[in-house]
């Protein structure tokens, strides 16, 4: 399935939700028109990989699940309960983190006419992932749709839990304590914030659909994508500080908002008592000179080259891992998600 044949079916499942809203829960035409603007501003302008990350595990593994075009809308669908789930998140992620642009535009709570409708709209997103399961994918039992609702609400409260670690780290308003910005503090964080809902999910939706059961075949899959996902945050990280918003889609924010991230971690580890003295008056500073001082810092510390070393040993650990797994066919999915997120630029 092509990404435009993808998007083709998120077309249809956003016009059923509209019409649903009307015919079943009485929305009227200015509520249907903001549920339509809304589904369409914040779901398919991204790269939609975990979605896609979906419909490849289902056609690699069972390619007789997708030949008809019923087939193909059902995958498609489930497919797009991950994408509605980090719509959902993203919009309430700018939000608390008073972000500017998302995907190369204004964050849609700061569109004309959202403002803080955007958190109820968050809401209604995330009740959208469960609709979308019920209505539009077709899976071989009973069973089979209960096993995938369980996943994609443990999934939700993973990513809830990931943020409230991320939110909590600082306590609003206070002055920073450098001491809770821990590599392991951060590997916690990004496990439950990113790595469930971003590379954990995708992939274990696809194996559920598929009725792969084998624990072995499951639990190893886990492991190569936790792995990656801890390597696709520290990607963000670095990209939100040094990335070209053009190229990103978004101004960066983790200095400013005092983000417990891989870059401060890093600097900690490696920074003089002046170095310390700078980021304890610089870092979580709204302020273009406290955020140009706290680069220049992670500049001088060569943070830069620190990721590029990570990132080839932790490259060369996933690719073990993933050729460690006994499924040729696993092996292949996982091998084409490592292959979109290496070397990333955005």
């Amino acid at each position: 399935m092509t990404r435009d044949e993808f998007k083709e079916h998120f077309a249809a499942i956003k016009g059923a939700l509209v019409a649903e809203a009307k015919a079943r829960y009485e929305m009227p035409a200015h509520a249907q028109a903001h549920i339509d603007r809304m589904l369409e501003y914040t779901v398919p302008g991204g790269k939609v990989n975990r979605g896609m990350t979906v419909v490849s595990v289902v056609e690699s593994l069972r390619p007789d699940l997708v030949r008809t075009a019923e087939q193909r809308r059902s995958v498609a669908a489930l497919g797009w309960t991950i994408e509605l789930m980090q719509a959902s998140f993203l919009v309430a992620d700018d939000m608390m983190d008073s972000s500017i642009t998302r995907r190369g535009a204004p964050c849609w709570y700061l569109v004309p006419g959202v403002g803080k409708t955007a958190i109820n709209d968050s809401l209604l997103l995330l009740t959208q992932v469960d609709l979308a399961l019920t209505r539009y994918v077709r899976a071989s039992s009973p069973s089979v749709v209960a096993a995938l609702r369980d996943l994609l609400a443990d999934t939700t409260y993973c990513t809830e839990l990931g943020q409230l670690l991320d939110l909590t780290t600082q306590v609003p308003g206070a002055d920073i304590d450098l001491s809770k910005y821990t590599l392991d503090r951060y590997k916690q964080i990004v496990k439950y914030k990113t790595a469930f809902y971003t590379f954990v999910a995708p992939v274990q939706l696809g194996l559920v659909y598929c009725g792969v059961t084998d624990r072995g075949t499951v639990e190893a899959a886990k492991r190569v994508c936790l792995e990656m996902g801890e390597y696709f945050q520290i990607q963000d990280d670095v990209l939100d500080c040094y990335g070209l918003p053009e190229v990103i889609g978004k101004i960066g924010t983790d200095i400013q908002d005092g983000k417990c991230s891989w870059l401060v971690c890093q600097a900690l580890t490696r920074a003089s008592p002046a170095d310390l003295d700078l980021l304890r008056a610089d870092y979580g500073k709204a302020d273009d000179a406290c955020v140009a001082r706290v680069k220049g810092l992670f500049k001088r510390l060569d943070l830069q080259a620190v990721f590029d070393a990570y990132e080839a040993d932790a490259v060369a650990k996933i690719r073990a891992q993933i050729d460690a797994v006994e499924d040729e066919r696993v092996v292949a999915v996982l091998s084409g998600v490592l292959g979109l997120i290496y070397k990333r630029l955005k």
